[in-house]
């Protein structure tokens, strides 16, 4: 078998394991299941003397008429306009109704609407949820109100906060109040617990991001779903894991979110600390439970709870500001310490040269480089395979009928003209990895999501597609359209196989020219990103290959 034919289906045989891979093993990380605890555990555990989070009161207790929190009546709406994000909070459900993002938007359309964030059907329609887990049903639904009488909150020089209170029947008051910042999607939320009751607060505060369960199973090759930091290890469970009944997962919790390719919504406690994340479902709603494992509110006595939010996309900036080891969210799996600096380097070009599709040019040239050397021996190991073909055609012709003796008068032919004839494939196989991790990267990365580069590129981190069809096209996802970049990308690697030497055997011939229309049908469905990467490379190539035969010759 030849080089060449080594080579791609080296490549191929890598393509089908990674699809296989991505098909059925897609980032699942194993967690242990725990129970949760039961309420006779949760008695044990005491205030620590001097914890700063409790303070003892000195008012009676107070008893008030219910107020139950109606889903059908969520209230006055509190607008929080920031440069970064439009926020509309639901009065008494003190939580949020909408979560729109200003630097995104649904789609390429120059008046799409802004990217909404929080999408739940209108029985469930707020996030994030404050409740109480456990047996004791010390605290029932809250209802809160808002301590200011403004509708329209404008954040654009300082931090702002908005605080709601509820008081429930047997003098158990619940504060919650948002810090929101003008130049991060981060957000803090302080929740005070007052227990001015006769008994102690036995059950667990729980704080719930509700996601839609219909935007977490879109995505195909990248992971939608809940994840965790627990015991610093990054959980990602699948929708299709998660028991009807619930599931639980119990460690050292750095954060809980909900993600899907582009965004991410995030519950950070105020530190790491053993405690659990619980997950349901519902026909419509993903529902990610942090469960606070902080032990029993005291009669008389306030306890605060600290953390933060973050509603936004997985970028490295953003998600870097905000702390808490929150940048691992953006996980590419198996070549993520390629894939990283990957996406590093793009944006670094990308500050200089405001264009997505040329960072990506420049990132092949500058990969090319790093493979020069290699690439070097293997364009002359191909030459000199190249020279070599009629006096490895006369032995296939004598020693046809005697496969041994034949492969021994190649081998001594090998080792005469110091040929190896695993030359030209090993530098191909060693850029693979590269080459998945750009696909990783292009898939998650929120840089390129409706990035445009020239004519009809309009989102590098779609396919390509020229004119769009209203008919459906076999072995093409949607929209349909001519895929002209994949198109030329795969008459770069017929000319690049033309320049190769040809295999001896008629019938790897024939396979060898199957093989850019092949890679052509596997490419239609790929990033234009990608695409552009694999013809930039194709053609650097063939200049470096022109190069070294031309000096050989």
């Amino acid at each position: 078998m030849s080089t060449e034919l080594r080579m791609l289906l080296a490549i191929v045989l890598s393509f089908l394991i990674f699809f296989v891979y991505q098909v059925v093993f897609v980032k699942e990380t194993p967690v242990q299941r725990k129970e949760p605890p039961k309420k006779e555990a949760a008695m044990e555990a005491q205030a620590p003397v001097g914890d700063k989070r409790v303070k003892v009161l000195e008012e009676r207790p107070s008893v008030k008429r219910p107020d139950v929190a109606q889903e059908q009546d969520l209230g006055r709406t509190i607008t929080i306009s920031t440069p970064l994000y439009v926020a509309e909070l639901a009065e008494r459900a003190g939580a949020f109704k909408t979560f729109k993002l200003r630097n995104y938007r649904e789609s390429l359309e120059a008046d799409a609407p802004m990217k909404g964030f929080v999408n739940l059907p209108g029985g469930q329609a707020f996030t994030p949820v404050v409740s109480f887990l456990g047996t004791g049903g010390s605290v029932g639904q809250p209802a809160f109100q808002a301590t200011t009488d403004a509708n329209r909150i404008d954040v654009r020089e300082a931090r702002k906060d908005v605080r709601f209170h509820w008081t429930s029947p047997n003098g158990v008051t619940i504060i919650k109040t948002y810090s929101f910042f003008p130049d991060t999607y981060g957000m803090g939320l302080e929740i005070n617990v007052r227990n001015l009751g006769l008994g102690p607060i036995e059950d667990n505060l729980a704080l719930s991001l509700r996601t839609s369960l219909k935007e977490a199973e879109n995505s195909r090759y990248v992971f939608s779903g809940p994840a965790a930091l627990i015991d610093g290890e990054l959980k990602e469970i699948k929708i299709k894991k998660i028991a009807s009944e619930g599931s639980s997962y119990t460690g050292q919790i750095s954060w809980v979110a909900s993600e899907d390719q582009y965004f991410v919504s995030v519950i950070i406690p105020e530190e790491p600390r053993k405690a659990s994340m619980r997950l349901s479902l519902t026909p419509e709603v993903l529902e990610t439970t942090y469960v606070d494992p902080s032990p029993p509110v005291a009669p008389g006595t306030e306890r605060t709870y600290q953390y933060k939010l973050y509603f936004g996309p997985k970028s490295l900036e953003a998600l870097g500001r905000v702390g808490s080891e929150l940048g691992r969210i953006l996980d590419f799996g198996f070549f993520d310490i390629i894939a990283k600096p990957l996406l590093l380097a793009m944006n670094f070009i990308h500050r200089y040269i405001p264009s997505y599709g040329i960072a990506i040019i420049l990132i092949t040239v500058i990969v090319k480089l790093l493979f020069w050397p290699l690439s070097n021996k293997s364009y002359q190991s191909m030459s000199q395979m190249k020279r070599l073909q009629p006096k490895m055609a006369e032995i296939r012709a004598k020693y046809k009928h005697d496969k041994k003796k034949m492969n021994q008068e190649l081998m001594g032919l090998y080792k005469v003209y110091k040929v190896n004839p695993l030359g030209g494939c090993l530098p191909m196989i060693l850029q693979i990895p590269v080459f998945f991790a750009f696909y990783k990267m292009l898939y998650q990365a929120i840089e390129l999501r409706h990035a445009p580069f020239f004519l009809w590129i309009t989102d590098l981190s779609a396919p390509d597609r020229l004119f769009r069809f209203s008919f459906t096209i076999p072995m093409m996802a949607p929209p349909y359209g001519i895929p002209v970049l994949t198109i030329i990308m795969g008459a770069s690697m017929f000319f690049q196989q033309k320049m190769s030497p040809p295999p001896g055997d008629p019938a790897q011939a024939k396979m060898m020219m199957f093989m850019p229309i092949f890679f052509t049908f596997i490419f239609i469905n790929f990033p234009s990103g990608l695409v552009l990467y694999w013809l930039v490379n194709n053609i650097l190539s063939m200049a470096q290959q022109y190069y070294i035969t031309k000096k050989m010759a």
